[in-house]
């Protein structure tokens, strides 16, 4: 998984009906655009170093709308 800042790290439900979660990358702290990450999560702004699962998927950061 290679990531870049502004990124989103989106997790994926494991049971039917449960939530999607989602983070902003704040910082790549692994070589090459790996893990681990300095994310905030979206739901309830808490940062701290996440390393995603095979349940999470990247967003990339859309610049266009900047």
């Amino acid at each position: 998984m290679k990531a870049r800042v502004g990124d989103r790290i989106v997790i994926h439900g494991h049971r039917v009906g449960e939530a999607v979660k989602d983070c902003e990358i704040l910082e790549v702290r692994g070589e090459e655009g790996g893990p681990p990450y300095l994310v905030r999560w979206s739901s309830d702004g808490h940062e701290g170093l996440f390393f995603p699962g095979p349940d999470a998927s990247i967003e990339p950061y859309d610049t266009a709308s900047d």
